[in-house]
């Protein structure tokens, strides 16, 4: 499922967009299973992209598949919401970082350069720390109605 997601961007153009960024929450759920399960959905994913899209190989392993590593994690391993949205977030921060400086990707368009800039490492880390934030608080109400259905 997170391959497919991911997927959508480069093969659904305009809503696919749309789409891609629920990549993660395969990973988030498969990882609050087990670590190891989290891992297994990470790899196998990564593999599927590069059957399926292989210029999505690139994003996935250090965006949308490392912060779903991070929150399902993070969830398992933490109990407080705002240590949860922390860890994911220096997760997807050290994923774009490592994109944008170490392999000099611009994977987020033209807007930010790959020269190194605090402004943009800050305004990165907030934008980290809000997206982390939005996807802890949409993995936590997944997880109480699934508990509720279970029960």
């Amino acid at each position: 499922m997170a391959a497919i997601f991911q997927s959508a961007g480069g093969l659904l153009p305009g809503i696919g967009y749309l789409i891609s960024p629920l990549s993660t929450a395969p990973i988030i759920f498969c990882t609050i299973l087990s670590i190891r399960y989290g891992l297994m959905g990470y790899i196998l994913a990564i593999a599927v992209l590069l059957i399926m899209l292989p210029s999505e190989i690139i994003v996935f392993p250090f965006t949308t598949g490392l912060l779903g590593l991070g929150i399902g994690g993070a969830f398992m391993l933490l109990k407080k919401r705002i240590y949860i949205i922390f860890t994911a977030s220096l997760f997807l921060f050290a994923g774009i970082t490592i994109l944008l400086y170490g392999i000099r990707f611009p994977v987020l368009g033209p807007t930010a350069s790959s020269s190194f800039h605090l402004f943009t490492l800050v305004l990165i880390y907030l934008f980290s720390v809000l997206y982390s934030w939005l996807w802890v608080e949409i993995s936590n109400v997944c997880i109480k109605k699934i508990g509720k259905i279970l029960r």
